[in-house]
């Protein structure tokens, strides 16, 4: 009986890889988030949804907020567990959905970490520029900031994509959706250097597959890697926030509009599907408008006299 669900839940995640053709990410996303659904479902001798009921619906959301998830991750848990109901219904595996009128948890927004430009400077300066992997960082680091691109489409980008003449490179978002990026004069210039210096010497028959970024032995550089190397600089730099590859997405955004930049060309430069999406960058900006604000207003300084 228990294969039953574990059978059900291959399925889905079959159906959004082939039919919706969502990410590896996202799926794997999926997966970890429905295996804790098995795992309750186990405990509870719960081996089929058909027996699922609204109220240990409820108990699972419970567990969740007892075992420390922030509410962000009960909530995403929970979307996963809806859309696999709702799939079972559509295919007529199940009659009723059990989460149907379960209460979404509130989120509370959590701003993402933004670098200052100083920041941004001091960070970008960090590789060894007399190593050939030094180079190979600091054109990683100007892409990610000069493009705004997620770390996992700079790692699958190939050579076909880069139009510099035009100053645009092409990328594969979520989705497989494909769209055109802007890229500045900076990071063309290191990314072209990267090219070449250092990619003839890292790339491989049959291992690199035209893939611009690669690893040292040739093969393409991973998301892990990035986000290893980028820990690294940010303490060589002296930064102290909580920082990764993403930081330098949130960084680009939030600069873009902080210069005055409209919040469609935003979306349409990170990929995002809805524009509420891209909308957590006005608040950012906000927040940067109401310290200089903190800074430099006299009454908030000394206060009434």
């Amino acid at each position: 009986m228990a294969g039953q669900l574990q059978s059900l839940i291959s399925r889905f995640l079959d159906h959004l890889r082939v039919e919706r053709n969502l990410s590896p990410n996202t799926i794997e996303a999926y997966g970890r988030d429905l295996a804790k659904y098995a795992e309750f479902s186990r405990r509870r001798k719960l081996f089929t949804p058909a027996k699922a009921e609204p109220e240990l619906m409820l108990e699972f959301v419970s567990e969740l907020r007892r075992s420390g998830l922030a509410s962000t991750s009960v909530a995403r848990c929970l979307s996963a567990v809806r859309t696999f109901h709702r799939f079972l219904v559509s295919e007529g595996l199940l009659a009723m959905d059990p989460t149907e009128n379960l209460q979404r948890p509130k989120r509370h927004q959590i701003l993402p970490t933004v670098l200052e430009i100083h920041e941004v400077e001091q960070l970008l300066e960090q590789p060894d520029l007399s190593n050939p992997l030094g180079i190979r960082d600091r054109a990683i680091l100007e892409f990610l900031y000069g493009t705004g691109v997620r770390v996992s489409e700079l790692c699958a980008l190939r050579l076909q994509d880069l139009f510099f003449d035009e100053g645009f490179v092409r990328v594969l978002g979520k989705g497989s959706k494909e769209r055109l990026v802007p890229i500045g004069e900076e990071a063309i210039y290191w990314t072209q250097r990267y090219l070449a210096e250092v990619r003839p010497m890292l790339a491989r028959p049959r291992l690199s597959r035209g893939v611009v970024f690669l690893g040292a032995r040739g093969r393409p550089i991973s998301r892990i890697l990035v986000w290893k190397e980028i820990r690294r600089y940010a303490a060589m730099a002296g930064i102290r926030k909580p920082i990764g590859p993403h930081t330098l997405r949130h960084s680009f955004a939030t600069h873009l509009i902080q210069g005055g930049a409209d919040l469609r060309a935003v979306q349409e430069m990170l990929g995002h599907a809805d524009i509420s999406t891209t909308q957590i960058y006005t608040h950012l900006d906000r927040e940067y408008v109401k310290e200089v604000y903190r800074h430099f207003h006299p009454r908030e300084r000394y206060g009434d006299v």
